[in-house]
């Protein structure tokens, strides 16, 4: 193997690596946030939301990925088929529409495991102004 391909076979090792690591502390970042939204439930329902807060961080990292993917080639992509070719949506995008639904999905299961707000009725002095006439 000559020296120009080992170097060239380096570069796009750490080239992989840096990305890994990039996106795994969008992953831990991620969880990091979802944990602390859900700090309030009780250990039970956090234990079961683990698994949905491990995916949709992984989803949102992934996410990311593709969108920047999507930003740098566009959403069209021209695919050769033989002598022509044929313009088609771009599979970063596709990847990215699917998963963007199911990120939903996760997350609304997630946010679902907060308890309920109950909402106040705030007295606007109606009630006491028909009252008195």
């Amino acid at each position: 193997m000559t020296p120009t391909l080992k170097t060239k076979r380096k570069k796009v090792k750490d080239v992989i690596k840096k990305e890994l690591t990039e996106k795994d502390k969008a992953i831990k970042k991620e969880i990091s946030r979802l944990k602390r939204i859900l700090k309030e439930l009780d250990k039970n329902k956090r234990d079961s939301a683990e698994g949905l807060i491990q995916e949709a961080a992984f989803m949102r990292a992934t996410l990311q990925e593709l969108k920047k993917s999507i930003d740098k080639n566009g959403p069209i992509d021209e695919m050769p088929q033989g002598k022509y070719s044929i313009l088609r949506e771009h599979p970063a995008l596709k990847s990215y529409n699917t998963m963007i639904q199911r990120y939903t999905t996760v997350c609304k299961e997630i946010f679902n495991l907060l308890p309920k707000e109950v909402q106040k009725v705030e007295d606007d002095g109606f009630d006491d102004f028909v009252i008195n006439k």
